[in-house]
């Protein structure tokens, strides 16, 4: 069965948020994923994201990726920080209002992995559990102390070895401080963009989230 994504429009907090919606009937869950750093070209069009987003659909998750504020036609413009969280709140809001029996899972490349991250904290601080945070070459240099990390759900850590944009050592070493239980898998002769790996990426992922 060929299952295509809606264009959708939420309510963001400076506006509207362009946003593609995928239902499914019988779904095990819910997935929403977030792109990277907008001022380097990033949308939700990403080819990292797009693999992200199928294989979430394989796994039998419903699936919303969003553009962030400023970005395609999303209302307003960057500010490359918790605007960016407010933006994916809002997102996850939208998803968990029309599925609020289905557990959510996130999903974060690169500065997305800033956004998935704090939003993980936020929305288990107000009280909704997630089924697990997947962080792919993520940006956790941009994490400061008050972008709380979320400790109920499993934490998945994926870095390119040879990522030319994130400093694969920088996430290392913050995985390795980390006191919370995750896991950290390393993908070989792997840049950041996973150009020749999204097979890889995805055969990573979808096991963990058939569980």
């Amino acid at each position: 069965m060929l299952m295509r994504e809606t264009p959708v429009l939420i309510d963001g907090p400076v506006g509207q948020l362009e946003a593609l919606y995928l239902d499914m009937p019988e779904a095990r869950g819910l997935a929403l994923i977030c792109h990277p750093n907008p001022v380097q070209g990033g949308t939700m069009l990403n080819k990292v994201v797009s693999t992200l987003q199928r294989t979430a659909r394989d796994a039998g998750l419903i699936t919303l990726r969003f553009n962030y504020r400023g970005v395609g036609a999303s209302a307003g413009s960057h500010d490359m920080g918790h605007g960016e969280v407010d933006d994916a709140q809002a997102a996850a809001q939208w998803l968990l209002e029309r599925h609020p029996d289905l557990p959510l899972t996130l999903f974060g490349f690169s500065f997305g992995g800033f956004v998935a991250a704090s939003l993980g904290g936020r929305l288990e601080a107000q009280g909704q559990s997630l089924q697990h945070l997947f962080l792919v070459a993520a940006a956790v240099m941009r994490l400061q102390a008050v972008d709380r990390l979320p400790e109920n759900c499993p934490l998945t850590l994926i870095q390119p070895e040879t990522d030319e944009v994130i400093d694969p050592q920088l996430v290392y070493d913050w995985s390795a401080a980390l006191e919370r239980p995750h896991e950290l898998l390393k993908v070989a002769e792997c840049g950041h963009f996973f150009h020749g790996k999204l097979t890889d990426l995805k055969d990573l992922i979808l096991p963990r989230l058939s569980n």
